[in-house]
C-alpha cells in the first residue's frame, strides 16, 4: 500500500467563508421578429408555384400584423411559418425552371437522333442494283 501521498480523509480541512457575490441580471431588449415580407412578395410574383407564395405572404402580413400589435410571440410563430413558406416557393421557383430546361434539352436530343435513324431508314434501298443499270 503507498501512502507516500497524503488521503482524502488526512487533508486538513480549510473552511473559507466567501462573501456573497452580488447577483447580476442583465435584460437584453426583445429581439423584433422577422416578417420576411419583401421575400413574400417576389416569391407571389415570380411564378407562385402552388400557391406557396400566397400563403408565405399571408404569413407574413399576420407576423407584420403581431408584430405592430405587441404580441412578438405570436409574431415569431407566423414569421417562422411565413419563412418556410419562402423556403419552399424558392426551392420550387429555382428547381422547376431548371427540371423543365433538361426535359426540353433531353426531348430536343432524342427528337434530334429519332430524326436521324429514320432518314436512315428511307435512304436504304432495298435493291441495290435498281439504280445502276446501264444498257
Amino acid at each position: 500500500m503507498d501512502t507516500s501521498y497524503p488521503r482524502e480523509d488526512y487533508l486538513p480541512m480549510t473552511s473559507r467563508k466567501q462573501e456573497p457575490s452580488p447577483t447580476v441580471i442583465t435584460i437584453r431588449p426583445p429581439v423584433v421578429p422577422r416578417d420576411y415580407m419583401i421575400w413574400s412578395v417576389f416569391n407571389t410574383i415570380y411564378m407562385n408555384f402552388c400557391c406557396l407564395g400566397f400563403v408565405a405572404l399571408a404569413y407574413s402580413v399576420k407576423a407584420r400584423d403581431q408584430k405592430v400589435s405587441g404580441d412578438l410571440e405570436a409574431a415569431h410563430r407566423y414569421g417562422s411559418k411565413a419563412r418556410c413558406y419562402n423556403v419552399l416557393a424558392t426551392v420550387w421557383n429555382v428547381v422547376l425552371p431548371l427540371v423543365l430546361i433538361a426535359l426540353v434539352v433531353t426531348g430536343v436530343l432524342h427528337l434530334s437522333k429519332l430524326a436521324q435513324e429514320s432518314m436512315d431508314y428511307f435512304a436504304y434501298s432495298f435493291f441495290p442494283n435498281d439504280g445502276d443499270d446501264k444498257k
